[in-house]
This record gives structure tokens, C-alpha cells and sequence, in this order.
């Protein structure tokens, strides 16, 4: 039917933009769904987090979510930073953060303050810092 064929050409547009959604967070003009929502969390993780390989683990994580921050060891034997990205793959990195880190690490408790919602990200990708 010419309905049919008409709707079909609309089909393949919108499939391109939520591809690109999907490829690079959210497509210009179109509304931000509750999980695309940008927010970011610091973040300070208390145990056996140092000389485990604990940062590389969590910019490996961080970067395989497609976030975007910072992290690094502190003075007081502790791990620290900030990720900043869509609410629901920050929720997936807290959660890594407070019950998976790396392989030899020996997590007691994580520490999450000053979330906010963001309009842009202030990082272009996660470092570890020295």
C-alpha cells in the first residue's frame, strides 16, 4: 500500500540516528531518556586498593563503559576519583567500584559524593592520574 511505502522511508532514519545514539551517547535534537541523563560522581574506594593493579582496572572498566574521569591513589592507602558519564553506566561503574575492582584488590567500602546532573562531560577520556 502508499501508506506502507512511505512509512518504510521513514524507517530507515530513524534507525540511523538511534545507531548513532547508540555509537556516541545521545543524537542532537533528540530528548535524553532518565538513563542518557549525564551526571557526575566522586568517588573514593577504602582496602587493599594499592599494588593491585586497582587503577588500571578501573580506567579499563571505566573506558569499556564509555566513561569518562579520573583516578588515583591517595596518601592514605585509599583509591580516588571521578566518573562522569550517562547515569546508567555510572549506576554499572559504582557498582563495579564497590564490589568487583581488580582481580587481587580486597574492597571494605566505597565511598560515592557530590553527584550532580551535568550538561557536558569535563574529560575526554579516563586517566590514570600519578
Amino acid at each position: 500500500s502508499p501508506v506502507s511505502a512511505g512509512l518504510a522511508g521513514v524507517g530507515l532514519p530513524i534507525a540511523f540516528v538511534s545507531t548513532l545514539a547508540a555509537l556516541y551517547g545521545r543524537a542532537p535534537g533528540l530528548s535524553m531518556a532518565e538513563g542518557d541523563t549525564l551526571i557526575s560522581v566522586d568517588y573514593e574506594i577504602f582496602g587493599k586498593v594499592q599494588g593491585v593493579f586497582f587503577r588500571k582496572h578501573t580506567q579499563a572498566e571505566g573506558k569499556k563503559l564509555g566513561l569518562v574521569g579520573w583516578v588515583q591513589n591517595t596518601d592514605r592507602g585509599t583509591v580516588q576519583g571521578q566518573v562522569q558519564g550517562p547515569i546508567s553506566k555510572v549506576r554499572h561503574m559504582q557498582e563495579w567500584l564497590e564490589t568487583r575492582g581488580s582481580p587481587k584488590s580486597h574492597i571494605d567500602r566505597a565511598s560515592f559524593n557530590n553527584e550532580k546532573v551535568i550538561s557536558k562531560l569535563d574529560y575526554s577520556d579516563f586517566q590514570i592520574v600519578k
